[in-house]
């Protein structure tokens, strides 16, 4: 059985507790992604996540400036899984908590992320991604 470790990204990008939210989102436009981990400077290890739907709801519509601290903004309370968790783990993971992506962590320092698009693109774990998006997309029908 393959591991979250055969097809996760492993070299993701960062902010830490010293950047602010213009930073972050100066980083996903130019990365073009949605998610962005956050490091604690100090300590290396994972202590957040900030999402471009954390900049919106926790940023702007909360009248924050672009000079807002990460920490003011992300999310803390992670669902992580390390490199050898089962790809079907991660799958009911996302499935479970409604997330599309979960940071990989080893000793507390991020190694990389899975997301829905890592588990579609490999074969064997297609129809993981597709039984997780499937949960993920039911419970955003009913929140509609």
């Amino acid at each position: 059985m393959k591991s979250v470790q055969d097809v996760m990204t492993s070299n993701v990008d960062y902010c830490t507790t010293l950047d602010n939210v213009y930073e972050v989102a100066v980083k996903m436009r130019d990365l073009d992604v949605g998610a962005i981990p956050i490091i604690d400077n100090d300590t290396q290890k994972l202590i957040g996540m900030i999402t471009d739907r954390d900049l919106v709801v926790r940023g702007i519509a909360e009248k924050h400036a672009g000079s807002n601290k990460v920490t003011n903004v992300m999310s803390e309370n992670l669902i992580t899984v390390n490199p050898e968790t089962s790809i079907q783990e991660a799958s009911n993971l996302m499935a479970e908590h409604q997330i599309r992506r979960l940071p990989v962590v080893k000793n507390e320092k991020l190694v990389g992320i899975i997301s829905l698009g890592d588990l579609a693109i490999d074969k064997m774990s297609d129809e993981s991604a597709g039984h997780a998006l499937s949960e993920i997309s039911e419970s955003e029908q009913i929140h509609h």
